[in-house]
């Protein structure tokens, strides 16, 4: 079937970009993806764009075409629908690497997940509707390497070409099991998410900080070997765990070596010995000796509002089970922290709290006040 294909078209000039534009703004709706180089890179970035409308796919190179900005109006336009598949990475990478803002999304795989599919992976569903078979095999790509071999760019056009057909059939399905308005919602709110933090650089200890196996002094020794990675790995640009491995910090924290010989039983390669072992002798004598790092407490919540978060999660899960879905399709987790911390005395102070899915409130808001204690929530 993918045989039969015309072939994507390339674009990486301002010209086919130009033109890839007007065909975008042609349309009601486009499907989009996005690849990244997250496991071969210190910061990652979008490395290839896809685009789909019902007569072309293209394939943009952003590391041709440094200004994408003629792309923003078709991302922001209402009136032009766009479909992804697991849209949230997406987003977020579209937001931090070119600022773009969304209205007017279709998630084909949030929509399974409303509807209960147990496996909601785009080959799954493609394979289990089409008959069409992906080859997952270049998801962990260096996508920021040029030329791309034709398996990648049969890969990467697939991701979005068969789009259409599966937001129609899953769209059928969502009406069919009056559904279709929390899949819209949900659509909805992941557009307004913002969610664009950067990598700061010698700040990946603070990972570690929950840890209850590492005392303050062995935490110090960590916070000083990742600092020393961090600066590495961005010298290097690649991700910091291809520099070394976090449980070979947790090891070196807690039986500090003195020698270089005595690297290799924490978990260290001949090679990376040779290359660095100096260097992490001395970061971890310095948290050795450094004042010690320390460990943000995490807020203590009040005893109410816990048993009310707990009530709201035992309840989901009850409701999500009968429903043959996944908890938070019942109440999205924002809303947990909401209601828990600032109970509704009300229906109309609920209504209020869960303005942004009026079908959830309408459907469950009853049962969430029984559920909060509010009295005469029957």
């Amino acid at each position: 079937m993918s045989d039969t294909l015309p072939p994507p078209i390339w674009v990486n000039t301002k010209e086919l970009l130009n033109s890839m534009v007007n065909d975008l703004a042609a349309h009601s709706r486009v499907a989009v993806d996005t690849e990244s180089n997250s496991l071969h890179a210190f910061r990652e970035q979008v490395c290839l764009l896809q685009f789909s409308t019902s007569n072309a796919d293209y394939l943009l190179d952003p590391l041709a075409l440094r200004d994408l900005g003629s792309l923003a109006p078709i991302f922001a336009n209402p009136n032009i629908e766009k479909i992804f598949h697991a849209a949230e990475y997406d987003l977020i990478c579209l937001r931090r690497d070119f600022n773009f803002t969304f209205a007017s999304l279709f998630d084909t795989m949030q929509a399974a997940r409303v509807l209960g599919y147990p496996a909601v992976g785009l080959d799954r569903l493609l394979g289990e509707k089409f008959g069409i078979k992906m080859d997952k095999r270049h998801q962990k790509a260096d996508w920021a390497k040029r030329p791309l071999t034709k398996e990648q760019i049969h890969y990467a056009r697939l991701d979005t070409h068969y789009l259409f057909d599966l937001r129609d059939v899953l769209e059928g399905e969502l009406r069919e099991h009056e559904r279709l308005e929390f899949a819209l919602e949900d659509f909805h709110r992941a557009c307004q998410i913002e969610d664009s933090k950067q990598r700061t650089n010698g700040d990946s200890w603070t990972r570690f900080a929950g840890r209850k196996d590492l005392s303050l002094r062995e935490l110090t020794v960590v916070a000083h070997l990742c600092k020393w990675r961090d600066r590495e790995a961005e010298r290097l640009n690649r991700p910091p765990y291809k520099v070394v491995m976090d449980d070979v910090f947790v090891a070196l924290a807690k039986n500090p070596p003195e020698k270089k010989v005595d690297l290799s039983a924490a978990g260290l390669s001949e090679k990376q010995i040779n290359l660095w072992g100096g260097v992490i002798i001395s970061a971890v004598q310095h948290g050795l000796e450094a004042p010690l790092v320390e460990r943000k407490q995490a807020e203590r919540k009040d005893d109410a509002v816990l048993r009310r978060l707990e009530k709201l999660k035992l309840w989901r899960k009850d409701t999500g089970i009968k429903m043959m879905v996944e908890s938070d399709i019942i109440l999205p987790k924002p809303y947990l922290a909401v209601l828990s911390e600032n109970p509704p005395r009300d229906l109309d102070e609920l209504n209020v709290l869960m303005k942004d899915s009026p079908s959830r409130f309408d459907k469950y808001g009853l049962q969430i006040l029984k559920v909060l204690g509010v009295k005469h929530a029957n």
